[in-house]
């Protein structure tokens, strides 16, 4: 399987039409039908449904699922090259970066910036989700480096502590009941609609600061990142329980904060795979980032 097929077959994907794809790629029709049609012998699978009326195309469920492999071994390829186009008198090449939502982040665009004066460079790509995602990609090779959350499982990985912390609470609407609280106490959750975290390991803890099973409160939705959720907030759906300084909460916003008592704080974690070879622009971010938190301590 050759990667510039596997590249033929996610441009099909992205534009629903051979025609189309092979428009943007700049070959002959004919040509891109006939690879496709020897990767579909090559798998021994009907990866793409060719439609009569209109001519789209849709993917199959194996279509899908190389879909998903593709974009992943397509990134690898060029994160890869990448690293050894980087020559060794100028420091330059691709950091990948993912993490979780959290004012933390600012303490890695703080080190981007002071390693840009030096180091112009060096790009960054930034990837969002909850640990679940981070890790996978890491695990994959996908990211250099992963922010996590604590609680989190991190014994597999080499680990550095962020001297940041951020506070759990509750977000809701300024004409809530409970905006005009200064904290927000176990007791008040129990009669309210919840929106949560969809992570396990942020469910127990909350669920051992509130001392009760967190499946017993009234939860209507959960989320892996909180935007969305604070969406619903802001539709009067229910209160989402977050971290602070995510969401716009000015005078602006029809939204508040409101932080826990007693207060819970989450500790972050920089990870990254035990025995990673690093590139020579991840290895000297990595330098620079230990460099700045031992000037904190």
């Amino acid at each position: 399987m050759e990667v510039r097929i596997l590249r033929y077959f996610l441009a099909v994907a992205r534009e629903e039409s051979i025609s189309k794809a092979a428009e943007y790629l700049h070959i002959t029709q004919p040509t891109l039908s006939r690879q496709l049609m020897e990767l579909e012998e090559e798998l021994g699978s009907k990866l793409l449904n060719r439609g009569k009326r209109n001519h789209k195309i849709t993917l199959t469920d194996e279509g899908m699922l190389l879909r998903k492999r593709a974009e992943e071994i397509i990134a690898l390829v060029d994160k890869t090259e990448s690293e050894f186009i980087a020559t060794n008198e100028i420091i330059s090449g691709d950091i990948y970066i993912g993490g979780g939502e959290t004012d933390a982040m600012r303490f890695i665009a703080k080190t981007a910036q002071k390693l840009k004066k030096d180091y112009p460079h060096i790009r960054y790509h930034l990837f969002s989700g909850n640990a679940d995602d981070v890790t996978e990609k890491l695990d994959k090779g996908l990211l250099d480096f992963g922010i996590l959350i604590e609680p989190a499982d991190i014994e597999k990985y080499n680990y550095i502590k962020l001297p940041v912390t951020d506070r759990w609470g509750l977000l809701m609407r300024k004409d809530s009941p409970l905006a005009d609280k200064e904290r927000i106490f176990a007791t008040d959750l129990l009669e309210i609609p919840l929106i949560t975290s969809r992570q396990a390991l942020v469910r127990n803890e909350l669920s051992g600061w509130s001392g009760e099973d967190i499946e017993k409160l009234n939860i209507v939705a959960t989320y892996n990142l909180v935007y969305n959720a604070s969406l619903m907030v802001d539709e009067s759906f229910g209160y989402a329980l977050c971290l602070d300084k995510l969401v716009n909460t000015s005078e602006s916003s029809n939204l508040c904060f409101k932080p826990l008592a007693p207060q819970l704080e989450a500790h972050l974690d920089l990870v990254w795979k035990k025995h990673q070879v690093f590139s020579k622009a991840a290895e000297t971010f990595l330098a620079m980032l230990k460099q700045e938190i031992s000037i904190t301590e």
